[in-house]
């Protein structure tokens, strides 16, 4: 499944937030800086003990970027979309962490084994930001999946500007062209840049801070990640 259900009221609060400009962005200019895995591994056994199962999962995560490193730019999309896609098995927040609406961090994601829409393109997005994808390449974007009639998040890949975004979903394991995703109607995108609204390669507002984004970025670096705010 998606994400939440879709109701007037999600899209009168989106519209309102999009009108008073409170959606406001941060970016990630340091997110290519390498990550040492043996600090992240401490940092996590320290917060959650010993790791068990999760541990594998995040060691695959490390050889994952060590062997996509070398790919070239559609290979590591399929390489980082197909890796979460199969390591990670969909779960709403409310089940996991107990709250409607949960930004997780990928780490957190990986120790639970679990997330939704949102977490897969929030690693997808770290993860290709560290293999060298420049933001402005990316998008996180926040569509309508019609088949369920929810709210659902993606990452989109822009080869150019002016380019056919390619989305990577994790209802999907293949990547389409937007036009071959039917069943999803854009609301907007963000990334380091800016705020998108659909059809527009205009932005709708500057980078400045997201206060959930914001939240996740701080989440990050106590984990041991080098994220800066660009």
């Amino acid at each position: 499944m998606p994400h939440r259900q879709l109701t007037y009221g999600w899209f009168k609060r989106l519209k309102r937030a999009l009108l008073s400009g409170c959606i406001l962005l941060i970016g990630v200019a340091s997110a290519l800086a390498n990550w040492d895995f043996d600090v992240i591994l401490q940092k996590a056994e320290s917060r959650y003990g010993t790791l068990g199962s999760a541990k594998p999962r995040i060691l695959a995560w490390e050889a994952q970027i060590k062997t996509s490193s070398t790919s070239n730019e559609m290979d590591k999309l399929t390489e980082v979309n197909r890796f979460f896609n199969r390591q990670i098995r969909f779960t709403d927040d409310i089940k996991v962490w107990k709250q409607n609406d949960y930004w997780a961090t990928p780490m957190e994601m990986l120790v639970k084994g679990e997330g939704d829409c949102e977490d897969y393109s929030i690693a997808k997005y770290f993860t290709l930001r560290r293999l060298g994808i420049p933001s402005e390449k990316l998008r996180i974007t926040y569509v309508k999946a019609l088949n369920y009639n929810q709210a659902h998040m993606v990452l989109t890949y822009y080869a150019s500007p002016g380019a056919e975004p390619l989305v990577m979903d994790n209802l999907i394991n293949q990547i389409k062209p937007a036009s071959q995703r039917k069943d999803l109607l854009p609301v907007y995108a963000f990334n380091a840049e800016g705020l998108y609204l659909p059809g527009s390669n205009s932005k709708k507002s500057d980078s400045k801070r997201l206060s959930r984004w914001q939240d996740l970025l701080k989440k990050m670096r106590t984990e041991g990640f080098a994220i800066g705010e660009g």
